[in-house]
């Protein structure tokens, strides 16, 4: 009998190694992401999975058109991700669209499966482009998801024709608007992911917010202002009051129709001047 008790341990403690052996870094991102589901109003607004976010996604579209008061110098501009799938740049180009910044990366979990399209079409057809990363702060730190964009497309080169990345930093499409944060926590996190980047890329990555969610989650900071571009998110016909004391804006996000619209507040020398940096 002492064979089959031997047999009985070895089957026991086959079955408590694989208990306690730890996860595989795929079962903890399939896990994640099973856990990552979009609100009932992400979903409305077309995020129906863990990847799905884009610049913007809350907020109200508007037809109206932004008042341009002269002689102030513009340069229009698109933002895209993979909901857009394979744009037609030579469209875009022809309806006056001089730069566009495409979504990279999400979190440290999602690449974008059209970046390559996207970001290479708009660079060969003239335009100036960049790369924005959607922060899930809950996730990971910041410097995890900044090595995350930077290894994924976000990097920057000056060449005169790619824009520094851009930090998207907004409502949470998968739960709590703050990402569970409190607003110092939320400054850190910024702060971590912003100096990860410039170590990694040479240059201060640009903000994408709008005055909302950077007074409710960052306090409205003023950390930023003066060392980071403000990217400002506004559906409507001025980009009214900035958030985090910012003196100007570098772009403005005016609509979401027929694609997200973007206006750099500068002509395009100054558009050349920010990607050579």
């Amino acid at each position: 009998m002492k064979p089959l008790v031997t047999g009985a341990v070895v089957v026991l403690g086959l079955l408590t190694a694989a208990l306690a052996a730890p996860a595989s870094a795929q079962t903890i991102a399939e896990q994640s992401t099973a856990a990552r589901q979009p609100t009932a109003e992400a979903r409305a607004h077309g995020i129906t999975k863990s990847g799905d976010a884009f610049m913007g996604w809350r907020q109200t579209s508007t037809a109206v058109a932004p008042t341009v008061t002269a002689p102030a110098a513009t340069v229009e501009g698109i933002d895209v991700s993979s909901h857009q799938g394979n744009v037609n740049w030579a469209s875009q180009w022809s309806a006056g669209k001089r730069f566009a910044y495409v979504k990279a990366s999400e979190g440290n979990y999602y690449t974008n499966p059209y970046f390559a399209q996207q970001y290479n079409g708009s660079y060969n057809v003239g335009m100036i482009r960049g790369a924005y990363h959607f922060a899930t702060p809950n996730d990971s730190s910041g410097a995890n998801q900044a090595n995350y964009f930077v290894d994924h497309g976000g990097g920057w080169s000056r060449d005169g024709k790619t824009l520094p990345g851009a930090l998207d930093i907004e409502y949470n499409p998968y739960g709590a608007t703050c990402y569970g944060k409190t607003q110092a926590a939320m400054v850190t996190w910024i702060r971590d992911f912003l100096t990860t980047y410039k170590n990694r890329t040479g240059r201060d990555a640009v903000i994408y917010t709008n005055l909302d969610w950077w007074t409710r989650c960052t306090g409205n900071s003023t950390a930023f202002n003066s060392t980071n571009p403000l990217w400002v998110a506004r559906y409507a016909s001025a980009p009214g009051t900035l958030p985090g004391g910012w003196p100007f804006h570098t772009i403005w996000q005016y609509s979401s129709t027929p694609i997200d619209q973007n206006r750099f507040n500068g002509d395009q020398t100054r558009l050349v001047a920010l990607a050579n940096g």
